[in-house]
């Protein structure tokens, strides 16, 4: 099981409160006592995994600097990788690649020797996987000092905030801030309680009334009609999103409060004009992680194919991003969808950019807006279903569209009240400002009055885990 937001925030102030209270030396402890008791409120004997991958990643990065051989650094780096990488294969693919190895061997009228696992995946085990590995690469490439401390180190890879979804820090950002001592400042906590009741508000009210639409349709795809599934798909964009940066938000904000600095990993990613600038606001430490490590040394090392160095280094990032996602071909179709929209706009850039400039301005840039919230929300579908042939009843139905349904027969169908209660957030959630370091002790008092106040009136009652839980 997984905390709740009531046990979080009991869990938070907690915390919070004995950080302070205790001298700056053994805080460590503390936020890597707090981790720990985080993580193994969903299953105990999982936090052997990290345990055993930090032992290596530890080790591992202090051999990597105290060598001089190219070549046994370069050891050193692959058993912390294979280390990782094995983990995340046992238990996030290894039975959807037995499952594909049996239909082929089906396909040849063969039997498959090897079992299935009943296995259940960790929380957050791609995200605190691909942190580790980011510490290990960047103290390989010269651009990071090993960690010597060894809870510090753990508490890198384990901090409760953003342990299970994110961000996924990197090291020159936050080690150095873990040897630091912080002290309560007003302006953090104001700012960290903003943060944290604006990523509540996107989750309870926002997310979670959005996903009961979209589930419900999605569970009766047979039976829906075109409107309610293009409603459903527009609002699975905005859940998924508002579900996601809100965990962001609540994690940035339990970090700042005792003046911990996270990276910002949405940045309005729902007002891109482009797929490119979608993918330079959306999950940003995911996609600057696979730009770093994986994108960019593919092109640079294929180099002399020219443009193929680019399409080729899109499309394995973007498949490898699918599979990261999640075990399943739509996670794969969904990368690929991506991996041919970013190839799209490289290869017809300058095309685009003369017949933009004989367009207006203000045209210009909402027809690209409309095409890109269009595609992504296309592309969602298949992250969304469960197989191709339930993304493929979805799309069947946007395909026979019509208006035979008013809005008058939708709300009778679907609920009037939930429908005007959710269509009520979404109006609420586009007003909301989170207000800034200027605003005033009073304004942000106010806001945080008037958030908790929504958050209660219009938040779903359910309980329901963050979506990126599963990833």
């Amino acid at each position: 099981m997984l905390f709740n937001s009531i046990e979080f925030l009991y869990f938070f102030i907690v915390v919070t409160t004995l950080f302070f209270v205790l001298p700056y030396k053994v805080r460590w402890i503390l936020l890597l006592a707090a981790s720990c008791f985080f993580y193994m409120f969903f299953k105990p004997v999982y936090i052997l995994i990290l345990a055993f991958t930090i032992f290596i990643d530890y080790f591992a990065g202090i051999f990597i600097e105290q060598e001089e051989d190219r070549k046994k650094k370069k050891i050193y780096l692959i058993a912390s990788l294979v280390a990782n990488i094995g983990v995340l294969a046992i238990f996030k693919y290894y039975n959807f690649l037995n499952f594909n190895l049996t239909f082929v061997t089906g396909f040849f009228h063969l039997r498959n020797p090897i079992p299935y696992l009943n296995i259940l995946l960790p929380i957050g085990l791609s995200f605190h996987t691909f942190q580790a590995m980011s510490y290990t690469l960047e103290v390989y490439y010269g651009r990071q000092k090993a960690e010597h401390h060894f809870g510090i180190y753990a508490l890198y890879v384990m901090f409760y905030p953003q342990l299970v979804a994110g961000p996924i820090e990197r090291p020159q950002n936050i080690l150095p801030q873990f040897h630091q001592k912080q002290h309560f400042s007003i302006e953090n906590a104001q700012l960290g309680l903003n943060l944290i009741a604006i990523g509540l508000f996107k989750k309870i009210v926002v997310a979670d009334r959005l996903g009961l639409y979209v589930d419900q349709l999605y569970a009766n795809i047979n039976n829906a009609n075109s409107i309610s599934t293009v409603l459903a798909v527009i609002f699975y964009t905005i859940q998924i999103y508002c579900d996601f940066s809100g965990y962001s938000d609540i994690a940035r904000g339990t970090a700042k409060f005792m003046g911990f600095d996270l990276m910002l990993n949405f940045n309005f990613p729902l007002l891109s004009k482009s797929v490119s600038e979608y993918w330079r606001r959306w999950h940003i430490s995911l996609s600057t992680w696979f730009n770093d490590y994986l994108y960019t040394p593919i092109v640079i090392n294929r180099r002399d194919w020219g443009k193929l160095s680019v399409v080729f280094g899109l499309f394995i990032t973007f498949l490898i991003s699918g599979l990261w996602h999640g075990a399943a071909w739509t996670f794969i179709a969904w990368g690929i969808l991506h991996s041919i929209a970013l190839t799209y706009e490289f290869l017809t850039r300058k095309t685009r950019s003369k017949i933009g400039k004989k367009v207006p301005v203000f045209l210009n840039n909402f027809l690209s807006w409309l095409f890109t919230l269009s595609f992504v929300s296309f592309t969602l579908i298949f992250f969304r279903s469960d197989s191709f042939g339930k993304a493929q009843m979805v799309i069947q139905k946007i395909l026979h569209f019509n208006f035979s349904l008013n809005l008058v027969q939708l709300c009778l169908e679907k609920g009037p009240l939930n429908l005007i209660l959710t269509f009520l957030s979404l109006f609420l959630w586009g007003l909301i400002k989170v207000p800034d370091k200027n605003s005033g002790y009073s304004r942000n008092v106010l806001f945080l009055v008037t958030i908790t106040f929504l958050i209660i009136i219009l938040g779903r009652n359910a309980e329901s885990n963050f979506i990126y839980f599963q990833f």
